[in-house]
């Protein structure tokens, strides 16, 4: 889908295309340190998460 609207975009005003298609790399390469800290904080809120819920999980088991 992503391919077609850029085709669009490459019919109707294909200088905004053309940008688009240098710039798409440059934003990812910028992007890459943000997904770093929400792959790592994601992590951290998950063991917070099963150290907080373990004693719980124990209980169950135990029945």
């Amino acid at each position: 889908m992503t391919f077609f609207v850029w085709l669009l975009l490459f019919v109707f005003c294909w200088p905004l295309a053309l940008l688009a298609l240098i710039l798409y790399p440059v934003v990812w390469i910028l992007l890459i340190p943000f997904r770093l800290v929400g792959i790592a904080v994601e992590g951290v809120l998950d063991l917070v998460s099963s150290i907080i819920l373990f004693p719980a999980r124990l209980l169950r088991m135990g029945r």
